[in-house]
């Protein structure tokens, strides 16, 4: 205040050298005047103020379109750029088995043969490959009900992406692209124990919800429906903690959430509980191990929820969006905390929950990968091959 003080007075004298007039007032005098001048003036200020806050704020500048990429999952002629090798002989072994497609059983591999099988068709151009996808995705056809009251969605989800991505790749003649198409139709609505894909993906914030986000966004690229693209987008930014985007999720118990009063698929950056940091975790299948504690539970179901996220976020990032980016490298943070702080490594969870690991190293940087071949996913395959650096 003394400085202020100091710096008016000094204008004061200023004034009394500059104009005779003003000279005449004391300095004191000068002072009051220019101390209630700039009172007056603040007070125009904070009114001003007062009335701009009352006011709307503009709307946002809209994110920019998605810009998409040719392909599904991989394109044509990435997939002829890609090395040979042990991770390319891995994909050709996988292409030569047998298949039986069933998107009933959660367990059946006909789903990553067939991808398989489709990724090989386009490498050698071997027409052997593409009848044989072409026959497959014929097949499975109405399979949804084979395991008769069993039949999940669980297994739909997992299962379902995989020959979408291989259809995709080899291109169905029109009879039974048209008979595919209509199934996909169908199917995403087709109601199994009281849920379809959509209430699942859009209900269930664990395993369940991101498998079945998987097909569902694979069956809106293939049919090119850019609005059910938008939605699974959407379902997913909000599953990844953007609550504003997406918060229409039943989530259990609530223990692992850094705020249980506003529950997320991925806890936000930075969260802690009882000094312990929970940054990442899923909190929504971590609850499957029990109530939060310390060390904490090795709880594969996480993994499992992952591996729908990945699938995802393959797509989307093809669809155009910068999902790898979204709600602080989310994806990322999850990763990192399984391995980092509950210790606990894709490859001790089972073989099938290393695929991922290639596609968060070229992504992310981290590294978690070996380079060796790996096992398929539950939902998808050989990413070491399309997806690795």
């Amino acid at each position: 205040m003394k400085s202020i003080k100091r710096t008016l007075l000094s204008l004061a004298i200023c004034f009394a050298v500059t104009a005779p007039c003003l000279a005449q007032q004391s300095a004191d005098e000068l002072l009051d005047e220019i101390e209630a001048a700039h009172a007056e003036q603040l007070d125009r200020f904070q009114r001003l103020r007062d009335i701009l806050k009352d006011l709307p704020m503009p709307d946002p500048e809209p994110d920019p379109d998605p810009v998409p990429r040719d392909g599904i999952w991989i394109s044509p002629a990435e997939v002829a750029a890609l090395p040979d090798g042990p991770l390319w002989e891995n994909v050709k072994d996988y292409a030569e088995r047998p298949a039986s497609p069933n998107v009933s059983n959660q367990n059946e591999l006909s789903n990553v043969i067939t991808m398989a099988k489709a990724l090989a068709y386009v490498r050698t151009g071997d027409d052997r490959y593409r009848e044989e996808v072409i026959e497959l995705c014929d097949e499975v056809i109405g399979t949804e009900d084979d395991a008769g009251n069993d039949s999940r969605t669980l297994s739909l989800g997992r299962k379902l992406c995989a020959y979408i991505i291989a259809a995709d790749l080899v291109g169905l003649p029109d009879d039974v692209d048209s008979r595919f198409k209509f199934w996909l139709l169908a199917v995403r609505d087709r109601e199994l124990k009281g849920k379809t894909l959509i209430s699942t993906h859009e209900g269930r914030p664990n395993n369940w919800g991101t498998s079945a986000g998987a097909s569902r966004l694979a069956i809106a690229l293939y049919l090119g429906e850019q609005a059910e693209v938008e939605r699974c987008a959407q379902v997913f930014k909000g599953w990844l903690g953007d609550r504003s985007s997406y918060a229409g999720f039943k989530y259990g118990e609530l223990s692992w959430q850094a705020d249980p009063d506003r529950p997320v698929g991925v806890n936000p950056k930075g969260s802690m509980k009882n000094g312990r940091n929970i940054d990442g975790v899923l909190p929504d299948d971590q609850r499957r191990g029990g109530r939060f504690r310390w060390p904490p539970p090795k709880e594969n179901y996480i993994y499992t929820a992952l591996q729908g996220v990945v699938a995802q976020a393959i797509m989307l990032d093809r669809a155009g969006y910068d999902v790898w980016e979204w709600e602080d490298q989310a994806i990322k943070r999850a990763f990192v905390w399984m391995h980092d702080i509950a210790d606990y490594r894709a490859e001790d969870a089972g073989g099938d929950d290393v695929h991922m690991l290639p596609v968060i190293e070229s992504v992310y940087g981290l590294d978690y990968w070996d380079g060796s071949p790996c096992e398929h996913g539950k939902i998808v395959g050989f990413t070491g091959w399309t997806h690795g650096d």
